[in-house]
């Protein structure tokens, strides 16, 4: 018997550009909801020529990847019969995500009230920098600005160093989640309304207890390069043959094993957490020192026998040929283009990847005449 995909159904206008708002709308495509994708018919959205391009045919594999499973449409929203047409897709959608900056939707005559006048269950993501209300919300929002604003570059680098942004665009990544799981909460209501995500809160949220720390005790959590302040040894450690191995010490019962393979199990200094933080230094110069007497190999195989957390340093040549992601697949090839695969696995309903992103308006004449009819994912 087969099964309808999970979000089988569910109709989904994305007027959002870049990444964190169409990563929203490819997380629900990926589990089968019908997106359609409209761009501007000069330019088309942004990320179509940023970064890194595929050499065979010279589109942008940011796009592939954010704009899998989506129909594209160019669309003029300020033309009298491009705006027709998406009023009409409109008329029967679910969601509609966008990443205006503030005021721009109700400048074009597509505010929440207008929209939800005309389809009053439409749940409606606005994904902005800062949010829809507060001093900061018409700002330009960038991830690498809530990345510096929410917390977390300033606790990311070395001691007494410069304060680090990630070298991915996580901000961007985690937000398209979190918009996702709001819509979906949203679509559970059955009520229409506004769905207000931010790249800054959604940051913010991952900071985890330092701001109840701080508004408690006036303590901040340091910068310790890969370490924690309550987990040691916790970080990155070079091996005698040059390659790295990440190793946590977050669970107390995993610290405990560690310490007795590594000699100090009976040193009341590192019998607890405190403790194991209190004398972070030579409790590192250990568990350095330690690694860099054996190979990358060696110390794994050791570490996996003490039952011990640990795990390779990859980079994206081994991971391309490690047996776990390829069991997982967690990279699979869509028209040939290799990327992630979808986020979870569901046992009944899971998702599936049926094409990458696709070219300006490479959909648009069947929407035109066909309307949602030309969307379905069957």
């Amino acid at each position: 018997m087969t099964v309808a995909a999970a979000l089988d159904g569910l109709k989904v206008i994305d007027l959002s550009t870049v990444i964190a708002g169409p990563n929203c709308a490819r997380y629900l495509a990926d589990f089968g909801a019908s997106v359609v994708k409209v761009e501007r018919p000069d330019t088309g959205d942004s990320l179509r020529n940023m970064a890194w391009r595929d050499e065979r045919d010279g589109t942008g594999l940011w796009w592939k990847l954010v704009n899998r499973n989506k129909r594209n449409i160019a669309l003029d929203l300020k033309d009298d019969e491009d705006r027709v047409v998406l009023l009409r897709l409109i008329d029967d959608a679910d969601v509609l995500v966008e990443n205006f900056r503030p005021g721009t939707l109700e400048r074009l005559g597509l505010g929440p009230d207008t929209l939800l006048a005309r389809r009053p269950t439409l749940v409606i993501t606005r994904v902005t920098g800062f949010g829809q209300t507060g001093p900061y919300s018409h700002r330009a929002g960038f991830a690498s600005i809530a990345e510096s604003m929410s917390g977390l570059a300033a606790l990311s680098g070395l001691p007494g160093g410069q304060p680090l942004l990630p070298a991915i665009a996580l901000t961007d990544e985690v937000t398209g989640l979190a918009a996702a799981f709001a819509t979906m909460v949203a679509l559970r209501s059955g009520v229409g309304q506004v769905v207000d995500v931010s790249l800054l809160e959604s940051m913010f949220q991952m900071m985890g207890p330092l701001i109840s720390l701080y508004r408690i005790s006036g303590e901040q959590q340091p910068r310790l390069g890969a370490g924690l302040p309550y987990s040691v040894p916790r970080g990155t450690y070079e091996c005698s043959d040059g390659k790295w191995i990440g190793v946590s010490t977050s669970a107390d019962s995993v610290a405990k094993r560690l310490m007795a393979m590594l000699g100090v199990g009976g040193d009341e200094r590192f019998t607890t957490f405190a403790g194991r933080s209190a004398n972070r230094e030579e409790l590192e110069a250990i568990m350095s020192g330690w690694c860099a007497s054996r190979t990358q190999v060696q110390a794994i195989a050791e570490l996996e026998a003490a039952d011990a957390a640990v795990g390779p340093v990859l980079d994206m040549s081994e991971i391309s040929c490690d047996p776990h992601f390829a069991a997982r697949e967690a990279i699979i090839e869509s028209d040939d283009v290799p990327m992630q695969g979808v986020i979870a696995k569901l046992s009944a309903t899971p998702g599936h990847v049926d094409w990458p992103g696709r070219s300006i308006d490479y959909d648009g004449a069947a929407i035109r005449t066909h309307g949602w009819g030309a969307v379905r994912r069957d």
